[in-house]
This record gives structure tokens, C-alpha cells and sequence, in this order.
């Protein structure tokens, strides 16, 4: 559609500015701002006008970790990109990175094929795709340099789950070293997949089979440690980095310590780690199975240590790693065994409205909130300014956001398709309001309005904070 539409009366807040401005859309483009009552804004002229007055008028969200399809441990995630687009624009996130997967024996062009196939025509928002790279080898190496060029700028490597994703030291090298020339984004799982393996097998012979024993095997100290040496081979390859779902405090200490080195080190934390705790994980009746994910959930301390690095940008990003598998039928495979639990937490709906909250309980300002979900993932990897801030030029993805509104976060109400909420019960200060995509309305007045097909693939520059 081409028709114009004009937001009156909101607080517009990106993560440099905050001003009372009336905003224009044309052609699904922001095409201009204007301070609320001036002359220039008193102009605008539109066949539609919403009414910001008194809310917030913010960029969507970007999600730059997402899981919607993802085959793990003999099941797929239960989200399909058409249910997962569609709960993200429930909680004001228009723009969504998930990842590609290379199967071992497989070409980087298969599994982008694949995930391309699932996702087009299906989505309701905007996305991008990241690339699992699974089997290093020289026919590997040679695909990155032509995703890159096509927009398919980051790749994620795993320390983790051998036999699967994992890849080892050596490979984690020459792919470092390809995206030193190439200008890729190398994005880490961080843990000592070799290591958790053997303590998994021991807890199991022990018969210590409950979830919670998910988080004692996977220790602090040896997220810790594959951080360290992430970092010190990106160092080696003279490559940046961006490590994924960071939860312990000794990871953070890692990152910090490198950032203050001046390495291009990066660090993306999750709701989850935030907000949840090894409490969840040792609930009883196998409800802990709920809260299994990868990096686990740590010890409450963990916590605060986590919005430091937020405050601090020794943190830059808040994504979900939003990879849902429902309790019944999923979650259970894992009963009497936790590693057979899918590793995965649903949270696409959740994070923009959680960090409101982070907002309303003065963990983080209302700007740093925009920054960690809009502007720094969508500069992070090649999106901005087209996405993640308002300014003239930019798509014209917004949030009415309604920081008065309260909710209790419930699977009774959520739009994700998982029998279950990671938040149940919770009490939240904030609320999604009208969500446009490309100006276009995907939930207006908490009605959804949207459609599959609506969102369209995006390709990707490189990592905008690297010269």
C-alpha cells in the first residue's frame, strides 16, 4: 500500500533521542518527524492517523537469535516460522535473525535452501538468516565468502554438543580466519562441549537424572573457559567475535577483560538468564524439564552481574534464542534422562515487554532498552538504519507501546505455540499497543492484522561496529 500514515502525540525514543514528535510514514518508509504542535508537524497530512498520546512510540524489536523449525535431539522446535513471526509482532518485534543450518556432509547452500524454503512466504515480519556452520572444509570455507556477499554475513559455530554442532579447535581457526578476509561475523556457543559430556555421563551413573542436574553439568567455569579460548583464537585469526546466550558471570569477566584490551569482542545476553534462575531448573514434578536451555539457567547471584554488563557494554545485545518445545510430548522425552531433553526456551513474544520492565525497575533507561533490542543487533549485524531506529529513510517499523498498561505473562494468552510459559504468572509494567511492519499495521489496538507473507526476507551488510 502506498498510503501515508501519521503517529501524533507519542514520546518517540530511540537509543539516542527522546522527543514528543508526530511521525510520518510514507510508501512503508519513516519520511519525516516533526516536534509535536510545530508548524511542520500541524502539516502532515495522512489517510491514517493513530494516536500516540501518552505512550511510547519506539522502533520494533529485532530479534538476532531465533530457532523457529529447529530439528534438535529428534524433535523440531514448535514454533514454524508463520507462528513464531506471528508472536513476535505480538510483542512488538519486527525484524527477526534465525539461523540456516549445515548439516555435516552437507554444502552451506543446502541448508540455506532449506531454511529459505520454510521461511518465505510464511512470515509476518521481516528476517534475515545466520549460518550454522557444522563441517569446516575447504568447500566450506570458499561458500562463506559468497553468502557474505549476499547477505548472509554471520556464522555460528558451536564449542558444544558433540557429534552434532560441534566443531573443534582447529576448525573454529580456519573459519575465524575466513571471516578475518571476508568481513563475517563469527557467533559462538561457548561452552566445553567435550568436557560436559564426560560430567553428564558421570551425574547419569550416579543416577542424578532430574533437569536440574541439566545445569550442574554444564558448568559456570566451563562456559568460562571456552569463552576464553574463543576469544584468544579470534585473536590468533585476527577476526571479531560475538558470543551468543552468555549466563555466567566468569563469561562476562572473560568479555569485559577482552573488550578492555580493545579486541572486536562482542556479547549478547537472553531474558531468560536475566529473569530466571537454577530455582526453575529444581522445580519439582519435572516441571524444571521447562527451563532446560543451552547455556543454562545459573544461580540468582549470576544475575546482577549480567545487567552490570549490560549498563556497562561490556553486554551489547539482548536476543532470545527463542528455540520452543512444548512440555507434553517434547520436553518429556527427557524424563528419567535430562540429557534427552530438547535444550530450548520460548521467548520471542516475551523480551521487549520484559526488558520494559528492566526499564520500570531501574535495571536499565528507556534508551539503553531501545539500544540492547533495536539499534545494536540491527548494527550488529548489517541492518541499521534501515532497521532498529526512527529516522527519515528508515523502514517503517514501529511499536505504540503503552508503558502503562499492565499484564501477567500467561500460556493462556501467548501466541507462541508451546503449552507452556518460561514466565507464568509474571507481573509486567508495559504493553505491545499497534505494531506496523513497513508501515504496514501487524497488530493494531491488540488485534492481529497481519498476514503470512507479509515479511520479507532481508539481506545483510557486514557488522557495522568493525571499520
Amino acid at each position: 500500500m502506498t498510503g501515508r500514515t501519521v503517529i501524533r502525540g507519542g514520546l518517540v525514543i530511540t537509543a539516542s533521542d527522546e522527543i514528543h514528535a508526530d511521525v510520518l510514514i510514507e510508501d512503508g518508509r519513516i519520511a519525516a518527524l516533526a516536534a509535536t504542535g510545530t508548524p511542520a508537524a500541524e502539516a502532515f497530512t495522512a489517510e491514517r492517523s493513530i494516536d500516540a498520546t501518552g505512550k511510547y512510540v519506539i522502533p520494533g524489536g529485532v530479534d538476532a537469535h531465533t530457532h523457529m523449525e529447529l530439528p534438535f535431539g529428534g524433535t523440531f522446535a514448535s514454533d514454524t516460522f508463520e507462528t513464531g513471526t506471528r508472536a513476535a509482532a505480538w510483542g512488538g518485534t519486527t525484524t527477526i535473525v534465525d539461523f540456516a543450518v549445515q548439516s555435516v556432509g552437507h554444502s552451506l547452500r543446502e541448508g540455506l535452501d532449506t531454511w529459505h524454503a520454510k521461511a518465505e512466504g510464511n512470515c509476518a515480519i521481516d528476517y534475515g538468516f545466520h549460518m550454522i556452520v557444522s563441517d569446516v572444509n575447504q568447500e566450506t570455507l570458499k561458500e562463506m565468502d559468497l553468502l557474505v556477499e549476499e547477505g548472509v554475513t554471520s556464522f555460528k559455530q558451536f564449542m558444544a554438543y558433540p557429534g552434532v554442532f560441534y566443531s573443534d579447535d582447529g576448525q573454529i581457526l580456519r573459519a575465524m580466519q575466513r571471516s578475518a578476509e571476508n568481513g563475517g561475523l563469527i557467533m559462538m556457543h561457548a561452552e566445553n562441549g567435550i568436557a560436559i559430556d564426560v560430567l553428564v555421563e558421570q551425574a547419569l551413573a550416579r543416577g542424578e537424572t532430574d533437569p536440574r542436574y541439566h545445569g550442574e553439568v554444564r558448568k559456570a567455569l566451563l562456559e568460562a573457559e571456552a569463552t576464553h579460548r574463543a576469544i584468544k583464537l579470534a585473536q590468533v585469526a585476527g577476526a571479531p567475535l560475538y558470543v551468543v546466550h552468555v549466563s555466567a558471570m566468569e563469561a562476562v569477566a572473560e568479555l569485559a577483560r577482552a573488550r578492555d584490551e580493545g579486541l572486536p569482542v562482542f556479547g549478547e545476553t537472553c531474558p531468560q538468564y536475566l529473569f530466571l534462575s537454577t530455582d526453575n531448573l529444581a522445580e519439582p514434578d519435572f516441571e524444571g524439564s521447562k527451563y532446560v536451555c543451552s547455556t543454562p539457567l545459573r544461580p540468582k547471584e549470576h544475575q546482577a552481574k549480567l545487567w552490570q554488563g549490560l549498563r556497562t557494554n561490556d553486554l551489547q545485545v539482548v536476543s532470545t534464542d527463542h528455540c520452543p518445545f512444548c512440555f507434553v510430548g517434547q520436553k518429556e522425552l527427557g524424563r528419567g534422562d535430562f540429557s534427552k531433553i530438547p535444550n530450548g526456551l520460548p521467548g520471542v513474544e516475551n523480551r521487549m515487554d520484559l526488558l520494559h520492565q528492566a526499564v520500570v525497575d531501574r535495571h536499565i533507561s528507556r534508551r539503553r532498552w531501545i539500544e540492547i533490542a533495536c539499534a545494536t543487533p540491527a548494527r550488529m549485524f548489517g541492518m541499521y538504519p534501515k532497521k532498529g531506529t526512527i529516522t527519515p529513510g528508515a523502514d517503517a517499523d514501529v511499536v505504540i507501546y503503552d508503558p502503562h498498561a499492565e499484564q501477567v505473562v500467561s500460556a493462556e494468552t501467548h501466541h507462541m505455540n508451546v503449552d507452556y510459559s518460561a514466565y507464568e504468572g509474571k507481573r509486567l509494567t508495559g504493553r505491545v499497543e499497534t505494531v506496523l511492519s513497513r508501515g504496514e499495521p501487524v497488530i493494531t489496538e491488540r488485534e492481529y492484522t497481519g498476514h503470512a507473507g507479509h515479511g520479507v526476507y532481508t539481506p545483510r551488510s557486514t557488522c557495522q561496529y568493525l571499520n
